[in-house]
């Protein structure tokens, strides 16, 4: 008769506590994966948004088809997002027919989370030569304007110029997270020539 089977069973800790270790990291990369996918649907960053709300000329004079005048243009920034917007990297161009007539560096600031802040950014534009096609050949040109006949009703020759915007900045998420967001806005400014009324603008 042997006694063998006496021999004392090591209990299989061992395995045990190597499965609860596995089921535990399995566990933690499932609550990390819920916190991120949370995290990136509230606190995803997204870019501000720029709208134009309106576009003056302050001042305008025209001398020897040279025009002088003062640009402001009125915006309304939104920062969607769940924490504050910090902008430092900002500008206003202004062009015409290609060129930059003016520029401006807006200074920096804070919008803060879910807020929409109200700018107005005014500068003087250096003078330029106006494009005007010369009197002769405005009736070939005409097209669909009102014909020459009726000169005090045809809307008298217009000065197209494209504002450039762009702000751009960060978001810090949960204090850690720093993330680069921008906003840009591009608008045409239609502009009356003999008084330097904002005929439109579209952006």
């Amino acid at each position: 008769m042997n006694h063998h089977h006496h021999k004392p069973q090591r209990p299989p800790s061992g395995r045990t506590n190597l499965a609860s270790c596995i089921v535990a990291i399995i566990f933690l990369i499932f609550v990390v994966m819920v916190i991120l996918i949370v995290f990136f649907t509230l606190f995803k960053p997204k870019d501000p948004k720029i709208s134009v709300n309106a576009v003056q000329l302050p001042t305008f004079s025209i001398s020897n088809g040279t025009v002088n005048f003062i640009f402001s243009q009125y915006i309304s920034v939104r920062n969607p997002n769940r924490a504050t917007f910090t902008h430092y990297d900002s500008s206003l161009q202004l062009l015409y027919s290609g060129n930059q007539v003016g520029f401006m560096f807006i200074p920096a600031g804070n919008i803060d989370a879910g807020r929409t802040k109200y700018m107005s950014a005014t500068f003087s534009v250096q003078s330029f030569p106006l494009m005007v096609a010369p009197a002769t050949t405005t009736t070939a040109n005409a097209g669909p304007t009102v014909t020459d006949g009726f000169d005090g009703f045809r809307i008298g020759p217009t000065l197209e110029l494209e504002s450039r915007m762009r702000m751009a900045g960060r978001v810090r998420v949960l204090r850690f997270f720093t993330h680069h967001v921008e906003a840009k806005a591009g608008c045409r400014v239609a502009v009356a020539v003999n008084d330097g009324s904002v005929l439109g603008f579209h952006c």
